[in-house]
C-alpha cells in the first residue's frame, strides 16, 4: 500500500502548488521589472527634454547678443559674455567661423596656454600659431548652421551640451558652445532607483509569502478532491466531500457528490440484479442437477418415469434459456444505442404481436381483442414495439382465468400514441404497483415460475419504451385485471419535411 501511494505521489516540481506559485511569481517579476525600468526611463527622458529646451534657450539668448556685433574679437567677446550671467553653467566656448576659441569661461589669464580638454571633445585642441582650436562634433556641426544638443546620464551625474551659430545677416560668423554637469538631478534620480529597489524586494517576499499560502489553500482543496476520487476508486462509494465557499471549486464538489451518489446507487442496483439474476439461475440448476442425479443414481426407474424426469429438465433448460434471452436483452438495452429508427404503425405491430400469440391464448382459453386504427404512427424500430407488445400480450394470457380476455387498444391523446394492454386476470396489489417494473421482481413468485414467468418482462418493456422518448405506466382495472400504457411522442411527415 505504501509504495502504491508512493507511485501516486506526484513530485514537488511536478505539483499545481508549485505551479500556481511560479505563475504568480513570474507576473510579480515582470511587475517589478516593469516598476524598476519604466519610471527611471521616463524620468530620464523628462529630465533630457528639459535640460536641452533649456540648453537651447540659453544659447539662443547668447547668440542673440553676440550676432549684434558685425565681427567677433576675442575682446568684444569677453565683454557681451562678462555682462552675461552663466546660468549656473559649467563651461561656455565662443568661436569664430574657423573655430578658433575667442572665449572660454573656464580659463583665465594664467591658463591661456593650457590644452582645452572638455568632457565630451572628440580630440585635444589644435594649434596653430600660438591659437587654439575648439574642433568639437558639436561646433563643427553649428559653424555649419546646425542647432546641435545632446544629454546623457552616467554614475549618477547628468551632462548636456548645446551649440548654436551666431549668424548677422545670414553669414556665419561663430558658434556657442556651452556644458551643464547636473550632479543634483542625478543623485535624486540614483534616489529613486534605490527607493524602487527596495520596494520591490519588500513586494517581493510578500508576494512569495502569499503566493505560497494562496496557492497552498487552492490546492489542498483539489489535493482533497483527489483523495475522494481515490477513495471513491477503491470501491467506497459512500465517502463524500463537504463543499466550501460558492466557487469553481465547490460546485466541483457538488458535482463529485452527485457523481457518486449516482455511483453508489448504480452499484446497489448492479449488486442487487447479480445476486436476484444468479438466485433466479441456481433455481433451474438445482432442479436439472437433482432430477440428474436422481436418474443416474437409480439404476431400476421404469422409463415413464425417466421420461418425465427428462421432460422436467427440458423446461427447466427452457426457463434458462428465456432468463438468459431477458438478462441479453437488458444488457443491449443498457450499453448499447438505440437503431435506426423509422416511421412505425403501432396497431399494425400490435395485431402483428396478438396474431402470434393467438395459439397460446386458446390453449389458455383466453381471448384476444382489438381495437384501433391504424395511422398511429411513431419513430421507433419494429422490432422494439414487436418486443414491447409481445411482452405485455404475453403477460396478460399468463396471468389470466380461462375465459379471460385480453383487451388492446391503440388511438391517440394528442401528441402522444398510447398502447394500451388491459386483462380480465388475477390483477395487481396496490402496494406492489410501483415495483412491477423493477428487475426480477414479481408479485407471486411460486405462480410467476408457474406460469413460466422470469421476472424480466416489463423490465425490458419500460427501458425499451424509455430508449424512444416513450414511458409506461400500470394501474387497476375495474372491477378485475389491470391495465398497462405506453406511449409514444406521435409522428406526422410534415415533422419530417420540416
Amino acid at each position: 500500500m505504501a509504495k502504491q501511494e508512493n507511485k501516486k505521489r506526484v513530485p514537488f516540481f511536478a505539483s499545481l502548488q508549485v505551479k500556481y506559485a511560479a505563475s504568480y511569481l513570474v507576473v510579480l517579476a515582470v511587475v517589478l521589472v516593469l516598476l524598476n525600468t519604466y519610471p527611471l526611463l521616463a524620468s530620464q527622458d523628462l529630465q533630457f527634454t528639459s535640460k536641452l529646451d533649456s540648453l537651447k534657450s540659453q544659447a539662443s539668448v547668447m547668440a542673440s547678443a553676440l550676432m549684434e556685433l558685425e565681427s567677433l574679437s576675442a575682446d568684444q567677446v569677453v565683454r557681451v559674455m562678462n555682462m552675461l550671467d552663466s546660468m549656473g553653467l559649467d563651461r561656455i566656448l565662443v568661436t569664430d567661423p574657423a573655430g578658433m576659441i575667442l572665449y572660454d569661461s573656464l580659463v583665465n589669464s594664467q591658463q591661456q596656454d593650457e590644452e582645452i580638454k572638455p568632457p565630451e571633445e572628440t580630440g585635444p585642441p589644435e594649434e596653430a600659431q600660438g591659437f587654439r582650436y575648439a574642433l568639437y562634433q558639436e561646433i563643427v556641426a553649428a559653424l555649419r548652421g546646425n542647432d546641435v544638443s545632446y544629454s546623457r546620464y552616467s554614475n549618477r551625474v547628468f551632462t548636456s551640451t548645446a551649440a548654436v551659430p551666431i549668424v548677422y545677416r545670414g553669414m556665419t560668423i561663430g558658434a556657442i558652445y556651452i556644458l551643464e554637469v547636473d550632479e543634483v538631478q542625478g543623485a535624486l534620480l540614483a534616489s529613486l532607483q534605490h527607493t524602487l529597489r527596495t520596494i520591490s524586494l519588500i513586494i517581493a517576499a510578500v508576494a512569495v509569502v502569499l503566493s505560497a499560502f494562496f496557492s497552498k489553500m487552492l490546492t489542498s482543496r483539489i489535493a482533497a478532491l483527489l483523495r475522494a476520487i481515490r477513495i471513491v476508486g477503491e470501491g467506497e462509494y459512500g465517502h463524500r466531500l463537504h463543499p466550501v465557499g460558492r466557487d469553481e471549486m465547490a460546485q466541483l464538489a457538488q458535482e463529485f457528490n452527485q457523481l457518486t451518489d449516482r455511483l453508489q446507487t448504480t452499484e446497489e442496483v448492479r449488486r442487487r440484479f447479480v445476486a436476484d439474476a444468479s438466485h433466479e439461475l441456481k433455481t433451474p440448476l438445482a432442479s436439472i442437477r437433482l432430477l440428474a442425479d436422481s436418474i443416474l443414481q437409480n439404476d431400476r426407474m421404469d422409463s415413464a418415469t425417466v421420461q418425465d424426469f427428462v421432460t422436467d429438465i427440458g423446461a427447466e433448460a427452457e426457463r434458462l434459456t428465456r432468463i438468459t434471452e431477458h438478462l441479453l436483452a437488458l444488457t443491449r438495452l443498457d450499453s448499447l444505442p438505440a437503431g435506426r429508427t423509422e416511421a412505425v404503425d403501432v396497431f399494425q405491430v400490435v395485431s402483428q404481436a396478438a396474431g402470434m400469440l393467438s395459439p397460446v391464448a386458446e390453449a389458455a382459453g383466453v381471448t384476444i381483442q382489438e381495437s384501433g386504427r391504424q395511422g398511429c404512427v411513431v419513430l421507433c424500430t419494429q422490432d422494439d414495439l414487436y418486443q414491447i407488445s409481445f411482452n405485455l400480450i404475453e403477460n396478460a394470457i399468463k396471468y389470466n382465468f380461462s375465459g379471460g380476455v385480453v383487451y388492446t387498444a391503440v388511438y391517440r391523446d394528442g401528441d402522444q400514441v398510447l398502447l394500451e394492454v388491459a386483462d380480465t386476470g388475477v390483477g395487481i396489489p396496490a402496494e406492489d404497483l410501483p415495483k412491477v417494473f423493477n428487475r426480477f421482481y414479481r408479485v407471486d413468485k411460486a405462480r410467476s415460475r408457474a406460469a413460466g414467468g422470469t421476472g424480466l418482462g416489463l423490465s425490458i418493456v419500460r427501458d425499451t419504451a424509455r430508449r424512444h422518448g416513450g414511458w409506461v405506466t400500470v394501474r387497476p382495472r375495474s372491477p378485475e385485471g389491470s391495465i398497462f400504457t405506453v406511449g409514444f411522442p406521435a409522428y406526422s411527415q410534415e415533422e419530417e419535411l420540416s
